[in-house]
């Protein structure tokens, strides 16, 4: 029989292949009443669902189906403590022997259970859960404490399961400095060296400091979920609730109720439909200093003499580096400037930088500093975008909220229309909100997909140009049409007509957003598949045309298509 937890790291061992779902029929022309890829079925993405019950306080879009949990602290020691009681219960131990035994098999009831019935001797050993005393200590009214070494009345000693006696003073040192030390505080021993006893959570509350106590307990809570692969915290700050993930539900997006949103596989913020590598390459790339290295390459130069890179933003080429150098050089051949003059071209150009770049001394120097520059450009171009969509997405957000506070209001009272059906207008915000965040990370895709691939990045523009374009005029009916509305004195006629533009650009939107989704976590498969569909059409016709001379002016035709198809084949690999 499987274990819950050989089943969760076969899920997680999944991650690669999360996000190539099977969606061949993806690539649709917008339909204003396509509504199936929001189906129980399908691994949602997060765009708005049309026919939801209105959430007045949600500021992020809708999800049909919901494979988790949000916790409380409540929720979190509840959990906890029915899990001990289990434990304890089955196996017929005290609550502390119980504990300790999940908090050494991070704890998972099922593997408890396992390993206990399996080898019951060989756990106690491992874990320290002595069944009887390894020392005896004599009836004599002081005994000696094994750390201080100073005899002392029996009540002031006291021991672990093992039997070895220390005083209480020592125990208390003892405890405190564990507890202090940081989490390891979950399974202490006994403080002789040679013994492997487990110290229980009954000693920590007799003996230990308030202070301490109120330490251990949060070390203890948050192990819950730290060492649960099931549960993990929510990533924003300040945030004190924790996620229990349904294994097998599909989709990693998670809403906390804290209103953050982020991805429960790498815990960034949501990035589908984008994979949690790709996602981390771009974060890596965006904070790392090699931006900063190609900048200099590419811009610079260094000084013959010195070496310092140098940039050159306007002015002719006579260099001068700054002290304590000052050595004046040629900026196109890094020679000195006493040899350059009129003969060498002037000020303004370098006969011999020419003449030695004709005889390839600079073509290394100069095809490095090249693709340095193109990288920049290319890694500029998707970054502005990037960060321009983020901005975007951050300033509809503030748009929305001041929708759902203020406007709303005030655009009933004018129009004289019930809130309930103004929703539409939340609905479009909503569906802003969400695809600025998809379009943001369809950039840092098509940064990472192969220049080679000719047809796949082709097909992948189209879609995000189309996507984009529509999500463009969403954005500026819902921001800029409405505020006429807004600043109005009473009903217009014309407010029933932008009703109508605006929950149609809202759905045709959605749909592009969806043919954009499919594909990428599709991997642009469809382009492949064309390709093949192709090559197997040209196939078909070349054997006709060498079966029946008379066709051939068909086979001709055919074998045109089919070169087309070829073509597509050969850029995709």
């Amino acid at each position: 029989m499987e274990s819950e937890d050989d089943m969760i790291d076969d899920s997680l061992s999944m991650e690669d292949d999360f996000y190539s779902g099977d969606f061949s029929d993806y690539y649709d022309e917008p339909d204003q009443n396509d509504n199936d890829y929001y189906s129980d079925g399908d691994d949602d993405y997060g765009l708005l669902e049309e026919d939801e019950d209105d959430d007045k306080d949600a500021v992020v879009s809708r999800r049909p189906q919901i494979g988790y949990t949000i916790l409380k602290e409540a929720d979190i020691k509840r959990r906890q403590e029915d899990d001990i009681y289990k434990v304890s219960t089955v196996l017929s131990i005290s609550r502390d022997y119980a504990t300790i035994l999940l908090c050494h098999y991070n704890w998972s009831v099922s593997k408890v259970h396992d390993e206990w019935f399996a080898d019951e001797e060989g756990v106690r050993r491992c874990v320290g859960l002595l069944e009887r005393p390894v020392v005896q200590v004599s009836n004599a009214r002081e005994l000696t404490c094994g750390i201080c070494f100073e005899s002392l009345p029996r009540k002031n000693i006291t021991s672990a399961a093992c039997g070895h006696p220390f005083c209480l003073a020592c125990w208390r040192g003892y405890i405190c400095t564990t507890i202090n030390d940081g989490p390891g505080c979950l399974s202490p021993r006994c403080p002789d060296p040679s013994c492997n006893a487990a110290v229980g959570q009954d000693m920590i509350d007799k003996l230990a400091p308030c202070e301490e106590k109120e330490k251990y307990s949060r070390y203890l809570l948050r192990s819950y979920i730290e060492d649960n692969k099931k549960t993990k915290w929510c990533p924003a700050p300040g945030c004190e609730y924790a996620v229990d993930f349904a294994i097998g539900c599909g989709n990693f997006d998670v809403s906390c109720m804290c209103s953050h949103r982020f991805c429960w596989n790498c815990t960034e913020e949501v990035h589908r439909p984008v994979d949690c590598n790709t996602v981390a390459k771009w974060i890596l790339k965006n904070s790392a200093e090699s931006e900063n290295m190609n900048w200099i390459l590419a811009n610079s130069k260094p000084c013959p003499k010195c070496k310092r890179p140098i940039e050159k933003n306007q002015g002719c080429m006579h260099m001068t580096c700054t002290p304590p150098c000052k050595f004046e050089f040629c900026w196109l051949c890094l020679g000195g400037w006493a040899e350059h003059g009129e003969r060498t071209g002037g000020f303004y150009a370098c006969n011999r930088y020419e003449a030695a770049k004709q005889e390839g001394v600079y073509d290394e120097a100069e095809r490095r500093r090249e693709m340095a520059k193109n990288s920049l450009e290319k890694y500029t171009h998707y970054y502005e975008r990037w960060a321009s969509n983020q901005l975007s997405r951050q300033k509809a957000l503030a748009d929305l909220n001041q929708m759902q506070t203020v406007h709303l209001e005030k655009l009933s009272d004018l129009q004289c229309t019930p809130e309930s059906q103004l929703k539409f207008i939340t609905d479009s915000w909503l569906q802003i909100v969400e695809c600025r965040r998809v379009l943001k990370w369809t950039y840092a895709y098509g940064y990472y997909l192969p220049e080679h691939e000719h047809a796949k990045r082709q097909f992948f523009e189209y879609l995000q140009g189309e996507a984009e374009s529509g999500l463009e005029r969403l954005h500026q009916c819902a921001e800029k049409e409405l505020n006429k509305f807004l600043s109005g004195d009473g009903p217009s006629k014309e407010f029933d007509d932008f009703r109508s533009k605006l929950a149609g650009l809202t759905s045709v939107t959605k749909n592009y957003f969806e043919n954009l989704v499919r594909a990428l976590e599709n991997g642009l498969a469809d382009v492949d598949t064309q390709a093949a569909a192709a090559s197997s059409k040209t196939t078909s016709s070349k054997n006709m045309g060498g079966t029946s001379k008379g066709r051939g002016g068909r086979g001709k035709g055919s074998s045109k298509t089919g070169g087309s198809g070829k073509n597509v084949d050969d850029t995709s690999n």
